[in-house]
């Protein structure tokens, strides 16, 4: 039976309990000791810790120590690379890196016709795109400096996306003799690779029939990322499509210590100049030095 007061023996019990606990020795109280403040947290460690943070040491003064060493662009052009120089040559200031520039925008020139009615300009379609496949030499193309390879993205206001050829060429033919508006953007398909010549006046590779087929170990134009089935379309900007491997040899023999080759996958110039015979590219083409 339940009762609403506790038994006089469940009360003894509570008080045996309290009188244990009452002559249970206490713990001596430890004086307090000073805590330092917590450290603010940081993302990144700092410099004296990245000396031994993953077994690198990237203290102020070996950084500089292992800094590449860009040589003055107006000090004298050395057959090899120096210990510690960068890869690529400094050559801003080349004047064939400038005549060979590839441009990233759109131009737009005016083209006219010469006594015949002719541009001296040859057109080829390729990807949907309409690219210049000729430009003759003493034309009025070659004037207002078309090059092989540039795009035609309108001819009098007329986008060419999709345009033949043929549709092209007509376009033209049809256009006024006096003004013919075109907007260009320069040589899509084409890169520039500079070097400079070593001692014996070589900067490192072998062309057959105008396509680069070799590349000597350690040369300049390894170090400079020159690759094989590729064509060459300039050398410091002047046209060499066309031309026999002595004649081009005898340029780049004359080009100067700092090269620029412009050049284009093999496959694709080849796609570019069908149907154009050798001949016509050996005479007709524009093979003079552009202007800068």
């Amino acid at each position: 039976m339940s009762t609403l007061y506790p038994s006089l023996e469940d009360l003894k019990v509570d008080r045996a309990i309290q009188a244990q606990a009452t002559d249970t020795p206490t713990m001596p109280t430890l004086p307090m000791q000073a805590t330092a403040a917590p450290k603010p947290s940081v993302l990144y460690p700092n410099l004296a810790e990245l000396e031994n943070y993953m077994g690198l040491s990237l203290s102020s003064r070996e950084v500089q120590q292992n800094l590449p060493q860009i040589p003055d662009a107006a000090s004298t052009v050395v057959s090899g690379p120096l210990p510690g120089q960068v890869v690529a040559p400094v050559s801003g200031n080349s004047l064939g890196v400038r005549r060979a520039e590839i441009k990233p925008g759109v131009r737009e020139i005016h083209l006219c016709k010469d006594e015949r009615g002719k541009t001296g300009l040859r057109l080829r379609a390729i990807d949907k795109g309409l690219f210049v496949q000729l430009v003759q030499a003493n034309t009025p193309a070659s004037l207002v400096g078309l090059r092989f390879g540039d795009q035609i993205l309108q001819i009098d206001g007329r986008d060419c996306a999709g345009w033949s050829a043929d549709k092209a060429h007509r376009v033209v033919k049809k256009a006024s003799a006096e003004k013919i508006v075109m907007v260009v953007r320069d040589r899509p398909f084409q890169r520039t690779v500079t070097m400079h010549k070593d001692g014996t006046g070589h900067v490192g590779f072998v062309i057959k029939k105008g396509k680069v087929v070799s590349i000597v170990k350690g040369s300049s134009a390894a170090r400079n990322g020159l690759l094989t089935n590729h064509c060459l379309c300039e050398v410091n900007g002047q046209n060499v499509i066309g031309l026999k491997d002595k004649k081009v040899a005898e340029i780049l023999a004359t080009a100067g210590n700092v090269v620029t080759l412009t050049i284009i996958p093999t496959v694709i110039y080849e796609h570019m100049v069908k149907k154009l015979s050798p001949t016509l590219l050996h005479h007709s083409m524009d093979h003079s030095v552009p202007d800068v």
